[in-house]
């Protein structure tokens, strides 16, 4: 593959292996289909040069509409399934969007600027296709938006496949399935590895873990990626034995001890790796030990290709993965540093030669002026044989400010030993928090909860500090 293709049509014909499936909630595509057909209905010509506003729910959709846009159009904004719509005519302005590809009927159809909207559908019709290319492409994602409009942040191809540059196909076949929306950054990674070295199962919105897993089981998976929140639902669905992939991915949250550990027994023939990757600095790397945290080795590496430091206690990257910047109004609060690296606003701690992840810089709980970090205490909580998975939130204290409060899942079976109560298991919990932690890290309440909330991104809803 082209190190700084030109298009994604054409790095994909260069990667030297046949070209895969598109395997979506709806319909299978086979990608060497659209080299004398198109999924835009025959309008592709009338999105050359403009500004795109991709709005479709159907990842399938989305996939085949990037495949054909990058090159012809000279902006494509990438919407998430979740977007919110009243998001939609900022976003469009900010991106100066002229035109629309995404389903018929939608908010989007009747944004003022859009000139031309164009449908997308699975049902490739056959025609004469030139494939001119004509642009580099810019693509823009969008942050995830918790507090207000989401910020756009622009890309292109060669920002996106930077980490791909190294990865040569197999001769084995690929099948990547991944939980993430693909038009998010997280997902849109997975995305261009599954089209460059295979195939790709993308998740539909919504959909029940054992039918995605059954779609990716039909599909002869071999890749699988999510983050940590997705990993503990598939485990607590009873449903992880219906695939035997190769490779197993977290990323997008912390990825601890426990949940690398559960998938380890879950998958004992597959390399369970997590990464480190933003939207604005993109991949950073990957770690495939084992171990929870990343070596400090990787920190000021001489000659690497993408350059990881700290500074102020958070994680910076300079690479060529790194994003342009923010468009329109937020353009100047873009994070770079006077080096050239983009802060990530994530906080490291070294302990024994290993970097560890404390949680963002804006996650913090202030308890009597001291920080705590959420993610922090969860690792702990978490690593309790019992627990499924656990939130870490402030809960108000007249003295104090706040206090750190829990909320825990507690798994129903563990192999060899029948669940203690409640009462119980919360008591062990608050002990190994007392035992690890120090005191003003320790929560002032545990509570045990059926369920924790998982936002369409794949991470928990944090509620603010």
């Amino acid at each position: 593959m082209p190190s700084k293709p030109r298009s994604l049509w054409e790095s994909i014909g260069a990667a030297g292996v046949p070209l895969g499936r598109l395997c979506g909630a709806s319909a299978i595509v086979d990608l060497a289909d659209l080299a004398r057909s198109s999924s835009l209905g025959g309008r592709l010509e009338a999105l050359r040069g403009r500004s795109v506003l991709l709005d479709v729910k159907d990842p399938l959709l989305a996939a085949l509409a990037m495949l054909e846009l990058d090159g012809v159009a000279a902006r494509m904004v990438l919407c998430p399934a979740d977007l919110a719509p009243e998001h939609l005519p900022a976003i469009a302005r900010g991106a100066a969007a002229d035109a629309r590809v995404g389903d018929t009927e939608g908010p989007a159809a009747s944004l003022e600027g859009i000139e031309v909207s164009v449908g997308v559908e699975p049902r490739l019709r056959p025609g004469p296709l030139a494939r001119e290319i004509s642009h580099t492409t810019e693509w823009v994602l969008l942050t995830s938006g918790t507090t207000g409009v989401p910020k756009l942040v622009l890309h292109d191809l060669a920002t996106l496949t930077h980490a791909l540059s190294d990865t040569r196909p197999g001769s084995e076949p690929i099948v990547w399935a991944t939980f993430y929306d693909i038009r998010r950054y997280g997902g849109l990674q997975i995305f261009l590895r599954g089209v460059h070295l295979g195939s790709l199962v993308p998740a539909a919105p919504g959909e029940a873990v054992p039918a995605f897993l059954a779609r990716a089981r039909d599909a002869g998976v071999t890749h699988i990626s999510g983050t940590p929140s997705h990993w503990r639902k598939l485990l607590m669905s009873g449903a992880a034995s219906m695939i035997a992939p190769r490779y197993v991915r977290l990323s997008g949250e912390i990825a601890d001890q426990a949940v690398l550990d559960a998938l380890r027994a879950a998958y004992p023939n597959a390399l369970v790796a997590h990464a480190f990757a933003s939207t604005e600095a993109g991949v950073g790397f990957e770690v495939r030990d084992g171990l929870a945290g990343f070596p400090a080795t990787l920190i000021d590496a001489p000659g690497a290709k993408v350059r990881l430091t700290v500074a102020d206690g958070t994680l910076h990257i300079r690479s060529a993965g790194n994003a342009y910047g923010y468009l329109g109004e937020e353009a100047a609060s873009f994070p770079r540093g006077a080096d050239g690296s983009v802060d990530t606003g994530d906080r490291l701690e070294e302990r024994g030669g290993r970097y560890h992840f404390l949680g963002r810089a804006g996650g913090v709980i202030n308890v009597g002026g001291l920080k705590v970090y959420p993610e922090e205490i969860e690792a702990v909580i978490n690593a309790h044989p019992w627990v499924h998975m656990s939130l870490v939130r402030a809960r108000r204290n007249p003295i104090t400010g706040s206090v750190v409060a829990a909320d825990v899942v507690l798994a129903e079976e563990v192999p060899g030993g029948s669940r203690p109560s409640a009462e119980a298991l919360t008591r062990e919990v608050l002990q190994r928090c007392r035992e690890t932690l120090a005191a003003y890290k320790v929560p002032a309440m545990i509570r045990v909860v059926p369920t924790l909330a998982v936002s369409a991104s794949g991470k928990l809803v944090r509620p603010d500090a």
